[in-house]
């Protein structure tokens, strides 16, 4: 009894641990993916002693209602004045948006590091075909705020820096109609893609601009703080935020299109499991975001190997930890779809499983070392054992004949 105590003991020890280290590893990697599992206090507040808001890193406004550009679009353009200074420089985020759940399209503005992009296609990747950027590098190069005026119409689109054009792109063009439904700042409508700075004005309008308009209307903003008396009667949206409190910012070119300040963070559609190739993008931070999703399962896949294949009765211990792997990833991709500061996709669920069978295939070739190196120990010892017994039994011949001669 005393021997089969003895060859047991270890094993259930290394059950026990396995067991313990598997459980840990779930509640971290719940703990890593749901913290702090609820929305945040929105981090939006006025700016002292002048006009405009401050956005923390999670913070946004929105619309109470929907904005539409296009019945007034005649002939067809569009203008958009913002004047904002970003709290960093190399990060990226949702400056400016419009969803309409209904519309395939969407204006869509965000900064990328030092640079601005706009988007017509953002919310419906399925159609890539159909989908425009607009590039414009070193918009954010020097420190203060930048007064950027985007226009768009038959003559294709211009970026002004400071009234100053920047870049014109003939074949790019931003349909007056993507400039409808609600309008969201400072983070986008269907994920977490928050922007932190601040922000002193937003203004709308139904045409395009002149290059003389844009520079007599940047006058006039930098003077007053308002734009032209000409152009803002054609303003179909104008935000001068000069509220100073409250969490209402009125719309002073009409009764609709007033923005308010949300209690919580949240976005207006978060979407569940967006598809791989929604989420695909050929930079950096895609490949480092895949990379560590596969190395965050791999502890997972190693413990729960290991404990199931020391457990009695357990068959296919393998097919078992994947699918395990594979549950635990689609339960917080779920939960991460209630969550604004999260986004839910199912490339995460496929790098998860993944990792979670490296982290077998780590556990198997572990073994297989330790029991090579504990095979190569025990043939060591007897091989000295031998040799030691070899010279006990030289010493004992040799010591014999002594005897007899007595």
């Amino acid at each position: 009894m005393r021997a089969v105590t003895y060859r047991k003991a270890p094993v259930v020890t290394k059950v026990r641990l396995y067991g313990i280290g598997c459980l840990l590893i779930v509640v971290g990697i719940l703990v890593a993916c749901l913290w702090p599992f609820h929305a945040p206090i929105n981090q939006v507040t006025w700016l002292a002693h002048r006009n405009g808001l401050r956005f923390g890193h999670y913070g946004t406004i929105v619309s109470q209602g929907a904005i539409d550009l296009t019945c007034q679009s005649v002939p067809p353009g569009c203008t958009i004045e913002i004047w904002l200074r970003p709290k960093f420089l190399w990060k990226q985020g949702s400056i400016l948006a419009f969803y309409d759940p209904r519309h395939r399209g969407g204006f869509w503005l965000r900064q990328s590091n030092g640079s601005f992009i706009v988007d017509t296609e953002p919310w419906k990747r399925e159609d890539v075909s159909k989908s425009q950027e607009f590039f414009a590098g070193n918009t954010f190069a020097r420190v203060g705020f930048i007064f950027l005026t985007l226009t768009s119409g038959l003559q294709g689109t211009r970026a002004y820096i400071d009234g100053v054009l920047v870049r014109p792109v003939q074949k790019f063009r931003i349909p007056a109609d993507d400039f409808r439904g609600r309008l969201v700042v400072a983070n986008s409508p269907v994920l977490n893609d928050s922007w932190s700075g601040e922000l002193k004005a937003i203004a709308l309008y139904s045409d395009e601009m002149t290059a003389e308009q844009v520079l007599r209307n940047y006058d006039a903003w930098m003077r007053t703080g308002k734009p032209d008396r000409k152009d803002s009667s054609r303003a179909v949206a104008l935000y001068l935020f000069d509220g100073h409190s409250g969490s209402v910012i009125h719309n002073r070119a009409g009764a609709n299109g007033d923005l308010y300040i949300p209690k919580r963070f949240s976005e207006l559609h978060h979407t569940l499991l967006r598809q791989p190739w929604d989420e695909f993008a050929p930079k950096w931070s895609y490949l480092e975001d895949v990379l560590i999703n596969i190395a965050g399962f791999i502890p997972l896949g190693f413990f729960c190997y290991a404990y199931l294949s020391l457990i009695r009765g357990v068959k296919r211990a393998v097919l078992v930890t994947v699918i395990f792997g594979c549950l635990l990833s689609l339960t917080v991709e779920i939960l991460q779809a209630y969550l604004p500061t999260r986004d839910s996709g199912m490339t995460d669920i496929i790098t998860n499983t993944s990792g979670t069978a490296v982290g077998i295939l780590f556990y198997r070739f572990a073994s297989l070392v330790c029991g090579r190196l504990v095979q190569s120990r025990r043939a060591w010892v007897r091989h000295v054992a031998a040799l030691f017994a070899d010279s006990s039994l030289g010493k004992q011949g040799e010591a014999q004949p002594a005897t007899t001669m007595r």
